[in-house]
């Protein structure tokens, strides 16, 4: 088993060459995490030495994160299109398919990924699986009006949902949009990703997956003594 500071090493050599990536004038897109936060300290760094840049986070925590370094914020509101967006996961696997969530921000995240010319997956090797759903549970963003619905009707899927509760307060975890998060677990991990998510989000009141579909070209993936580039493999 690696060590905490080994672990917390890999993240920040992943988030440093990351910055590598943004270029002078570009609109970028930054994600959520502990990964991502080696991100913005560097970027702040270089903005400091004259690096000119947008950012757009995916989450209050990342602003505040982007304000303390000075990386000037836009508005995803305002904009419909990014030059890139760079964030982590909670599993990968060959495909470059993920799972995003474990922060309650994903319905953002894949907003902030998809407006973004290249999305660029950024982790630690302990993130990269066979299949995905294997290690870490599918969180899905419900209205909570639907959570009793909704957790029926992922039931009937093969799924078991749990509420994911907040470790600070009592009750729930609610996310930034106002709703639940249900965290579901597969006793086996589904074979077909694209139809489940698509028969996730046809529940009514379910506003989003954490399956991140298609959309990461590359990913920078942090071992113990390097970071490697890898693009997705052919199926």
């Amino acid at each position: 088993m690696k060590s905490v500071s080994s672990n917390k090493e890999m993240k920040q050599m992943a988030g440093i060459q990351a910055a590598d990536l943004v270029r002078n004038g570009m609109k970028v897109g930054i994600g959520t995490g502990s990964t991502v936060a080696f991100l913005i300290e560097e970027l702040g760094r270089r903005i400091k030495q004259g690096l000119n840049i947008q950012g757009v986070p995916t989450s209050y925590g990342t602003k505040l994160l982007c304000v303390r370094h000075g990386i000037p914020i836009a508005d995803s509101m305002l904009l419909n299109h990014l030059d890139l967006t760079i964030d982590g996961a909670d599993e990968i696997d060959p495909s470059l398919n993920a799972i995003k969530g474990g922060g309650a921000a994903h319905s953002r995240e894949k907003l902030i990924a998809s407006m973004a010319d290249e999305f660029v997956l950024i982790a630690d090797e302990s993130k990269l699986v066979d299949s995905l759903c294997t290690k870490f549970p599918l969180p899905v963003e419900v209205i909570p009006p639907s959570l009793t619905y909704a957790q029926q009707r992922i039931q009937q899927l093969g799924g078991t949902p749990v509420l994911r509760s907040a470790l600070r307060k009592d009750g729930p975890v609610v996310s930034e949009n106002g709703n639940f998060i249900l965290d579901i677990g597969f006793e086996q991990a589904p074979q077909d990703l694209e139809l489940l998510d698509n028969q996730l989000l046809k529940i009514p009141g379910l506003l989003e997956t954490g399956l991140f579909l298609g959309i990461a070209r590359k990913a920078l993936i942090a071992y113990r003594d390097t970071v490697k580039m890898i693009v997705p493999r052919k199926l």
